[in-house]
């Protein structure tokens, strides 16, 4: 069963137009990218959204954080990260759950941040993520960058058996 994002998150069809949604996104794409292939022109191209969205030094705070996190949730992960190519107007499941992570820590939601957690990180390794999600989320809101809450029955959906789809 395929859904569209704006029924998942009771949004509109443009949630990943939105300057943080799309900063969050597409900097996990890019940087996950950049693991998958050995090549920084992921990373470069990221650094140019980022300046091109926040200026200069408050680009480099942001990729500074995110850097970080994706480097953690890499290497903590309890398998290996997926991603939809730049630009794409889908969303994999990990992609789902690491912008419920990003917004649950923004917005205060403990319960959907767990479920998060839980489904991308390997149980010993939970407090690492947590962590460096805190510290990318924390900064990106000092930027001014809040992802739009999500609720944990969309998180929910995502993780049941029949969740396991391409949302678009």
């Amino acid at each position: 069963m395929n859904m569209q994002v704006r029924n998942l998150f009771e949004t509109s069809s443009h949630y990943f137009e939105r300057q943080a949604e799309k900063l969050v996104l597409e900097g996990y794409r890019h940087w996950t990218s950049g693991f998958e292939t050995g090549s920084v022109i992921p990373w470069e191209m990221a650094w140019t959204i980022y300046t091109q969205e926040l200026g200069l030094d408050k680009a480099k705070l942001a990729l500074a954080e995110l850097s970080h996190f994706i480097r953690t949730l890499h290497f903590c992960a309890a398998c290996q990260l997926k991603a939809f190519p730049y630009g794409s107007m889908h969303i994999c499941r990990e992609e789902c759950l690491l912008m419920g992570l990003i917004s649950a820590l923004q917005n205060g939601d403990d319960t959907t941040r767990d479920a998060c957690l839980d489904a991308l990180v390997t149980g010993s390794r939970v407090a690492e993520v947590k962590k460096a999600a805190q510290d990318y989320a924390q900064i990106m809101a000092e930027l001014d960058q809040v992802l739009l809450p999500i609720p944990h029955y969309a998180v929910a959906c995502v993780l049941s058996p029949a969740g396991h789809k391409t949302f678009h």
